[in-house]
């Protein structure tokens, strides 16, 4: 994927802002934007242009894979966007904003968090203006995604709101074309196995597309599109071989899009052999085709060779790397309505502190003036039992490697898993950063091991590779008694030290 924020106003010799910005990423210069707004973005005084230079880097970067980086850009955006003055962000500032997270997210194997973006993202822009520049091309940003992901309909749709957009605001059609979304359709047909369908589509693109039509970046696309069609038998009127032989800044994509098109074109010329000889080296690429792009065209190669037991084989693998996307949709649905569920719980327990303004603004958990207020009461009716500190292990590794916007969706799920585990009666309050404390009224400490236990377990237990790849997330917890000698200070101290020696332990 490449992504482009194109803004209104003319660029300059000197590139000042974000328009000039994102005249060099579509002259294939992205990493010439990267540096120009590291430069200009200490120098900037209007917080609005802050935030469309910040995020046209985050596009820079994303286009570049320069994805260790990505991370903090995204963070630094979200701080820019909650800054802004009244009336602020645009819904258009917003929308853009979750289409590249959501690329991000992507990126990282994040299917959760990505998903959550796109969503928040078209919500945002279903509030924008019918012609503005900015809501087109967000839509198409979050149409590039969600090709990207494999949710092709969202993808088409969300194209044709950029469309309509950009026709209704005067723009040159040509930013909102974009073939990769349409190829990336075809191929999904092809590799559900309705070739025919693939080969009406990509007739499609070839017919109504040439050069002149797409933005530079997007010539790699049209030519793959062309040979592709051509690897099925579809015969076009364009050489696609210059056109996958862009010479544009060496994105990822464009080194794959030559390789299996040059593939392509070995099948269609009854090369066979030297298509396979360039797919042997191809297992490992072509994600932004589609997993089953590789094995698709082997398939091709081989029954072009006559050989249909490897090409049986090959479609096999095809159709085995399909059911596994699927398998993954059908645990997201599952994870999402469990995490729904969770939310109405949490839901629950905060309405019986909605008539005190002592809850914590990210979790709606009750934050620590809200503990003290209860503890007391717990004393004034000579009510005791035991206290917790619980500490998420690891969780700082969470914000290093996904970004602080990422560790508020843990510290959040983790605000839900506990609130579901805990019993009627006990309290759960998030003290600060990463810590949260639990009450339990009338339990005595060896009770409240077993209750502590079984909260440490629902977090362990909880696939968090769904929402931070890579970073699981645990908690240590220690407990003490809260009695008629101990204030709750002390309490919380004796608590806190059980519970940094079990993690030093």
């Amino acid at each position: 994927m490449t992504v482009t924020i194109q803004h209104d106003r003319p660029d300059t010799a000197v590139v000042r802002d974000a328009a000039g910005l994102s005249e060099l990423i579509r002259a294939g210069r992205s990493s010439d934007a990267v540096a120009r707004a590291d430069e200009i973005l200490p120098h900037l005084a209007d917080p609005v242009e802050t935030v469309r230079v910040l995020l046209t880097k985050l596009a820079a970067l994303l286009n570049l894979g320069r994805m260790t980086e990505c991370p903090r850009a995204i963070d630094q955006a979200d701080a820019a966007l909650r800054a802004l003055p009244a009336g602020h962000p645009e819904p258009a500032m917003v929308g853009e904003f979750h289409a590249l997270a959501a690329s991000v997210a992507h990126h990282q194997g994040s299917l959760e968090r990505c998903v959550t973006h796109l969503v928040r993202g078209a919500r945002a822009l279903e509030e924008a203006g019918p012609a503005e520049p900015g809501a087109a091309r967000a839509w198409l940003d979050l149409a590039v995604t969600y090709s990207w992901v494999g949710f092709h309909r969202h993808a088409v749709a969300a194209q044709q709101r950029a469309m309509e957009i950009s026709r209704a605001a005067g723009m040159d059609p040509v930013f909102v074309t974009h073939p990769e979304i349409r190829v990336r359709h075809a191929l999904a047909l092809d590799h559900q196995g309705d070739t025919e369908a693939c080969l009406r589509a990509l007739g499609e693109i070839t017919r109504t597309l040439g050069p002149d039509d797409v933005t530079g970046f997007e010539l790699p696309y049209l030519g793959y599109a062309l040979a592709r069609y051509a690897a099925l038998g579809g015969r076009g009127g364009i050489d696609a071989r210059p056109l996958l032989r862009t010479d544009l800044e060496p994105y990822q994509e464009n080194g794959e899009l030559r390789r299996l098109g040059e593939a392509c074109l070995a099948i269609a010329e009854h090369r066979p052999t030297v298509a396979l000889a360039l797919l042997d080296g191809a297992s490992a690429v072509a994600s932004r085709l589609g997993a089953a792009e590789v094995p698709r065209l082997r398939a091709l190669a081989h029954t072009a060779l006559g050989d249909h037991v490897a090409a049986h084989a090959d479609d096999r693998v095809v159709a085995g790397m399909l059911a596994r996307t699927t398998t993954r949709l059908y645990d997201l649905f599952v994870d999402g309505v469990t995490a729904r569920l969770d939310h109405d719980e949490l839901r629950r327990s905060v309405t019986r502190y909605a008539d005190e303004a002592h809850t914590d603004s990210l979790t709606g958990l009750p934050n620590r003036r809200h503990l003290e207020r209860y503890v007391a009461e717990l004393a004034r009716h000579g009510t005791y039992g035991t206290i917790g500190v619980a500490d998420l292990d690891g969780f700082k590794s969470v914000n290093t490697v996904h970004g602080h916007l990422s560790g508020d969706q843990v510290l959040q799920h983790v605000a839900a898993i506990l609130t579901r585990a805990l019993r009627g009666g006990d309290f759960l309050a998030r003290f600060g950063g990463d810590e949260f404390v639990v009450v339990l009224p009338g339990t005595p400490l060896a009770e409240a091991q077993e209750v502590g236990s079984r909260l440490a377990a629902a977090v362990a237990g909880y696939d968090w590779n769904t929402l931070v790849p890579g970073t699981p997330v645990t908690l240590t917890m220690g407990l003490a008694e809260l009695n008629s000698r101990t204030s709750l200070t002390a309490a919380f101290r004796a608590a806190d030290l059980v519970m940094l020696q079990a993690k030093a332990g």
